[in-house]
This record gives C-alpha cells, sequence and structure tokens, in this order.
C-alpha cells in the first residue's frame, strides 16, 4: 500500500466521527455470522467477531500484558507500563514490542500502523475510544480494573483459544494459596494493613485492590477500618493515621522519576504520628515493591506476592 495513502486511511479510521460513539453497548457489537476461523465472543463491551488463532495481538492494560506472557503469547503493541516503558520483571520478555502509550491514553495511530488482527482493551479504560478501536481490528474489552484480575486473565486466555490453559494456571495459584493458608494458620490471624504513597496522596487499600483481594483468598485477617470487601481505597491525611494501624503493616510507593512519591513516603513514615502507630513501634511495617502489590495487577504480579509473603511468613513477621 502506498505509504502516503495508508497514512492517510489510518488517519480517517482514527480522526472519524462515528455514530457508535453514542450508541448503546449491543449497537457497536459484531453480528455477521462467523466462518471456521472466527467466532463470535462475548465480552463487556457486547458481541464481536474475532478470530479463532490471532496472530497480532494488541493489549491496552498492564495486567493485561502480564495475562499474554503468561499464557505464551507476544504482543505486537501493548500499553506502556506505569514505570515506562516496560516494568523489570517483563521488559526482557517485551523487546520489540510497540509501546503504544498508557492505559489511558492509548496512540490510536501508532496502534493502527500495527495491523492487528485483535485488540484486547478494558471498558473501565477504554470505553470511549472501542468505537475507534473497532474500525481498526476486532476488539474484546474486559471489564473493570482493580481486584478481581481472575476474571479478566480468564476473558483473554478464552479470547486467545488458551482457555484450557489459563484454567490450570488458576488452579495452579489457587492451589498455592490453599497450601500457604493450610500450613500457616497462626500466621492470618495478624491483622495486616496496606498502605500506599502517591504524588500527593496517601491510601489505604482495601478489599477490591489487588493485594487486599489476594490477602483476602489466602485468609489473613484486616484491621477493623480496613475490612471492606467491596470498597477500593480510603484516602487519608495525617489525622487519620490510626486506621492505618495493624498487627503488619506493608507499604508501597508509586513513584514515576520526578521524585515526588518518594518525597510522600519520606515526610509520612518519619512524622511523628506515622512513628506513634503500634505497628511501627513494634518495628513490623515493611515495604514491599509497587508493581507486584499494586500497579501491574496480572497473574505473573501475583505469583511473586505470593513469593513475597511465604518470606514474610518464614521470617516470621505474622506471628510478632
Amino acid at each position: 500500500m502506498n505509504h502516503f495513502f495508508k497514512k492517510a486511511l489510518i488517519s480517517m479510521m482514527v480522526g472519524a466521527t462515528l455514530v457508535a460513539c453514542s450508541a448503546k453497548k449491543d449497537d457497536v457489537a459484531v453480528t455477521s455470522t462467523p466462518t471456521s476461523d472466527t467466532v463470535l465472543f462475548q465480552h463487556a463491551m457486547g458481541e464481536t467477531e474475532i478470530p479463532v488463532n490471532p496472530k497480532r495481538v494488541v493489549i491496552l492494560t498492564n495486567e493485561g500484558t502480564e495475562a499474554l506472557l503468561a499464557l505464551g503469547v507476544k504482543p505486537v503493541g501493548a500499553a506502556n507500563s506505569y514505570i515506562t516503558p516496560w516494568y523489570d520483571h517483563i521488559a526482557s520478555q517485551m523487546e520489540g514490542v510497540k509501546e503504544l502509550g498508557k492505559e489511558s491514553e492509548i496512540n490510536l495511530e501508532a496502534l493502527a500502523e500495527l495491523e492487528p488482527d485483535l485488540i484486547i482493551a478494558n471498558k473501565m479504560r477504554h470505553e470511549k475510544i472501542y468505537p475507534q478501536l473497532s474500525t481498526i481490528a476486532p476488539t474484546i474489552a474486559s471489564n473493570t480494573l482493580r481486584g478481581e484480575w481472575k476474571e479478566n486473565f480468564m476473558v483473554y486466555a478464552k479470547a486467545l483459544g488458551k482457555e484450557e490453559q489459563g484454567k490450570k494456571m488458576i488452579a495452579d495459584f489457587d492451589d498455592r494459596v490453599a497450601n500457604i493458608a493450610k500450613q500457616n494458620p497462626d500466621a492470618l490471624k495478624a491483622k495486616v494493613s496496606l498502605v500506599r504513597f502517591m504524588n500527593g496522596k496517601t491510601r489505604i487499600y482495601l478489599g477490591d485492590t489487588f493485594a487486599g483481594m489476594i490477602l483476602r483468598q489466602i485468609g489473613f485477617d484486616r484491621p477493623d477500618s480496613q475490612k471492606s470487601e467491596s470498597e477500593f481505597v480510603l484516602e487519608i491525611e495525617k489525622e487519620r493515621l490510626q486506621d492505618a494501624d495493624g498487627d503488619v503493616m506493608f507499604y508501597y510507593t508509586y513513584e514515576t522519576g520526578d521524585g515526588n512519591g518518594t518525597a510522600r513516603e519520606q515526610e509520612w513514615i518519619n512524622d511523628p504520628l506515622f512513628q506513634s502507630l503500634n505497628v511501627v513501634k513494634k518495628g513490623n511495617y515493611y515495604k514491599v515493591s509497587d508493581t507486584t502489590w499494586n500497579t501491574s495487577g496480572g497473574i505473573i504480579s501475583a505469583n511473586m506476592m505470593l513469593d513475597d509473603i511465604e518470606k514474610f511468613i518464614s521470617d516470621g513477621v505474622f506471628t510478632k
């Protein structure tokens, strides 16, 4: 295809004002009859005809990138990691993958140039651009991005024709969790607090978060202020620091490289109010990876978090 014509076509696809932008979910679904090479796939944005064995896959979430890599699929393009371009634990597997911008700032023109045969998006992040994505290639979407990473993982596995492999990987994770719980009943009695520092924000992470859901599945107790299984976070100021107390505290810091996240962390942990917490007085507070415990949010990080939990159990931090 003539380069000028191709660029013009991409610009038309990306910039076009589509009637589907204001349509209902069913209106943007692909309804053509599938061939032997395609299948109608139900997802969070409707029903879409997708290839049975997609070869050029684009993934637009961090947790989805982990899912693809774990399933043995290297995407042709992906949303950048929040610590750009790729998290350290996946960087070697992402060599040559096109960077498409942050999850909420996808470069549609760069995406279209990849000529994918399947785009995997997320309704929470990409509902507004779903019609444009669908003009580029068949596009499916998982629903949300908070605690329930397993549900998303199985959406991706099924779309890639790897449903049985996906089920096995989830079963292996669940077995690992069950073994941790069975072998360490005393550790589960500890009230575990989760605190995150960000630029200008301090949050307590509750049940509907990546780390919160994994702790709940293992069976750990949480402080009374953190027991909600359906809420996301408590955003606090220093006068509410007592809500962060517990038997054990894990804290993590979102640092983009400008130093602001780290500055927030240092300001708070050195504050007399923070130092007065019982968990701090006992010295039972620990910094963990923000990538592993929160930001990446996929199956690889979930297993890395279990590695951390097993190490903390071995060190006796839950029974101090």
